[in-house]
Parts: structure tokens; C-alpha cells; sequence
């Protein structure tokens, strides 16, 4: 049984359709990456999966229940977790402090419940050097590390990263992909947008690529940008 699964999901904004017939399933502890053009409807999927928008059409179920009405914060209980595009994190808390909001709101648990895990996470995103920092003070590189241990703290069975890569150098991408491959190795199963291919590729088992809200295709990495369609819609190449 696959943890995720959708069926002809759709979600139109009026006449604009963002998400079209979108169909596709993650086993258990897969890695799957998602690439696309700009306005491709890539974060609009997440916002679908993750309740923060409901469809218009179609179905999402999870660990094989169906979830598609079902409200955010019951899926975050549930077990999805995911980190935003642009980190967002409580500026005036520190790293620490951040990781025990997430957990406690995440979990519906107590602080003294999550210190644990938390420190853990600290531990597993190699923050403790900064642990007690404010985070309006951290490098990018710490705050894409903090805003993955934030989605990590809720305690995810699936875990969607949005571009989390974007932006690093690439020692910083290096760095931070031996972390998501840590994740990645203890069981969490992962579905990952991301504009910086190398990284994507060097963690995820399979692409899916979505053009205009559709899935245009799904398989290997090799695969999928070998094939002709797909490196014209997305490297902007006449092959």
C-alpha cells in the first residue's frame, strides 16, 4: 500500500487551473522529486497534500485513508510534514525554541514531551553549534536547516521539501544533501521540489514533472531527462 496516493486531483483559481487530473502514488519510504517550470503548479500540489488547500475534484488518502477533506492541522497530526520555499521562522526564538513550538503544535504534545526529540533533531540537522542563537541571526544555509528540523519536529512519516536547496552555494547544497539523505536513511519517506537538479537527483529514486498543473511524467531520474518533452518544457531546449 502506498503511504500517498492521488487520483485526479484538480484545483482551478476561476478560469485558471493549476492542477489537472493529477495522479500519481509514493510507496512507503521512497524518495520523489517534482520538477517543473515556474507556474508549473509544483507548490500548489503541496498546499493540496497538505490540506492548506482543498481540491476541487479527485482524491488524496494517506497510509490508505482518505484525506481529501480532511483539515491541515489533522494531516499534520496524521503525519505529513513539509518546510516552505521562503523559511519563515520565529525570528526572536532561538533554534531550540523553534524545533519545541513546532513539536508541541505538531505532536499536540506537551514540551516536556518533545525536549527529547527535539534535541535529537537539533543534533540530526547540525544546529547544536547554534541551538541557543536567535534565529534572525542564521547563515541561509542554517536557516534552510532550521526550517527542515521545524517540519522534522512535527515527526513526519512523509516529508515535502520546497526548494529547499535554493540559493546555496554549492558546498552549502553538498551539506545539506548529507543531511536530507540522513533523513531520508532512518525510514521518512520524502517528496522533494527542487529547481537544483544535481541535488535532487543525488537523493531522490524517482521524477515526476509537472507542466500547466499536469503530470507529463513519472519514473527514473535517467529516464525522465533523457526524454525529449521533458527537456524542452524544462531546460527550454528545442531538441
Amino acid at each position: 500500500m502506498p503511504i500517498l496516493a492521488l487520483q485526479n486531483v484538480s484545483k482551478s483559481f476561476g478560469q485558471l487551473k493549476v492542477t489537472q487530473d493529477v495522479s500519481f502514488e509514493v510507496p512507503e519510504g521512497q524518495a520523489l522529486g517534482i520538477i517543473g517550470p515556474n507556474g508549473a503548479g509544483k507548490s500548489t500540489l503541496f498546499n493540496l497534500i497538505t490540506g492548506n488547500l482543498m481540491s476541487d475534484a479527485g482524491s488524496i488518502s494517506f497510509e490508505g485513508r482518505d484525506v481529501t477533506r480532511v483539515p491541515a492541522m489533522q494531516r499534520c497530526f496524521a503525519g505529513i510534514g513539509r518546510s516552505f520555499q521562503i523559511p519563515q521562522p520565529f525570528a526572536n526564538l532561538t533554534v531550540f525554541e523553534n524545533l519545541l513550538v513546532a513539536a508541541m503544535h505538531g505532536r499536540n504534545a506537551s514540551q516536556k514531551a518533545v525536549e527529547q526529540a527535539c534535541a535529537e533533531i537539533v543534533e540530526q540537522t547540525e544546529l547544536m553549534s547554534v541551538a541557543n542563537n536567535a534565529a534572525s541571526g542564521l547563515s541561509l544555509l542554517q536557516r534552510k536547516r532550521l526550517e527542515m528540523a521545524r517540519a522534522l519536529a512535527t515527526d513526519p512519516k512523509l516529508l515535502l521539501l520546497d526548494e529547499i536547496a535554493g540559493g546555496l552555494t554549492d558546498a552549502e547544497c553538498v551539506a545539506l544533501i548529507d543531511t536530507i539523505k540522513s533523513v531520508h536513511a532512518r525510514g521518512v519517506t520524502i517528496i522533494w521540489i527542487e529547481h537544483v537538479l544535481h541535488a535532487l537527483t543525488s537523493v531522490v529514486e524517482r521524477l515526476l514533472v509537472l507542466d500547466f498543473g499536469k503530470v507529463i511524467g513519472i519514473g527514473a531520474p535517467d529516464e525522465i531527462m533523457n526524454r525529449q518533452d521533458v527537456r524542452e518544457i524544462y531546460l527550454g531546449i528545442d531538441v
